[in-house]
């Protein structure tokens, strides 16, 4: 089995906790950047929206659920997609 290498991201919520993720995925939806991050500790996801500001990129909370949720939807489609073409070409 081989280890896979994952960035990790801090994330600190609107009480000054903070909490290690791991970055999952990061991917496009209607021309914005989105990551999905993973806890280790508690096994919670969350995605993020990625802006950028010059040469640097920065995490924001997505605060409307209907949001995150459609996000969602729409990136399991797409893996689901992406794993069906991978059974077709083998």
């Amino acid at each position: 089995m081989h280890d896979v290498y994952r960035d990790m991201v801090t994330v600190e919520d609107e009480n000054g906790q903070r909490e290690d993720y791991t970055v999952e995925a990061l991917f496009e939806m209607k021309g914005r950047s989105y990551a999905m991050l993973k806890s280790d500790h508690s096994n919670h996801t969350i995605v993020m929206k990625v802006e950028e500001e010059g040469d640097d990129q920065y995490l924001v909370s997505i605060k409307n659920e209907e949001d995150v949720d459609s996000i969602l939807d729409a990136y399991q489609v797409a893996v689901a997609g992406t794993e069906d073409l991978e059974v077709d070409r083998q």
